[in-house]
């Protein structure tokens, strides 16, 4: 009887996730948890038994993407490029920031709020490119006076302007190079 009880509720969550994808993908961050749990085919109760608050369930949504974003910046971190490889980072961070509505303003607040769900992941986040960052520094490539939360920032900003218009996130490369002053090999 356990055992399907955690079928259940594996499957439960599972369900969740892809629903909550779904409608944050179509309303974004603020999208209704009822919306969710109801695309889901479960109750509300199940959906808070899962995922207490809304930033648990875009932490458990986002965490893959999260990881993604961490394991790029460790393949990228050997580059013979250091400014090159901090480019494709926050390129990568910001396309995937723009991903939904409101994601770009939850990132910035969860690495404010220490408290929040989101925190850890995203302080993980901000750790692999502040190593990025850092070479990028050392090679001369960009200020030194620059911070990994400054850096993201513009990264993020790039991605809630580019939810707004496609023409901004046809030029992430060229907006993000000249806001932090990347020196950029033509």
């Amino acid at each position: 009887m356990q055992q399907t009880t955690r079928a259940d509720a594996r499957r439960n969550r599972d369900a969740l996730l892809a629903a909550a994808a779904e409608v944050v993908a179509e309303h974004g961050t603020n999208a209704s948890l009822r919306d969710v749990a109801r695309r889901a085919g479960v109750g509300i109760g199940t959906l808070y038994r899962h995922f207490p608050t809304r930033e648990s369930l875009l932490e458990s949504l986002l965490d893959a993407n999260f990881a993604v974003l961490r394991r790029r910046a460790d393949e990228l971190i050997s580059s013979p490029d250091p400014s090159e490889a901090l480019l494709v980072w926050l390129r990568e961070l910001a396309a995937g920031s723009a991903t939904y509505e409101g994601l770009p303003e939850s990132i910035m607040d969860a690495l404010a709020d220490e408290q929040s769900a989101l925190h850890g992941a995203c302080a993980e986040m901000r750790s692999a490119g502040g190593r990025l960052l850092e070479r990028a520094q050392q090679a001369g490539d960009v200020r030194s006076s620059l911070t990994i939360r400054a850096v993201i920032a513009v990264a993020l900003g790039l991605a809630w302007a580019g939810q707004r218009s496609q023409e901004v996130l046809g030029q992430v490369d060229d907006l993000l190079s000249a806001a932090i002053g990347l020196r950029v090999r033509e």
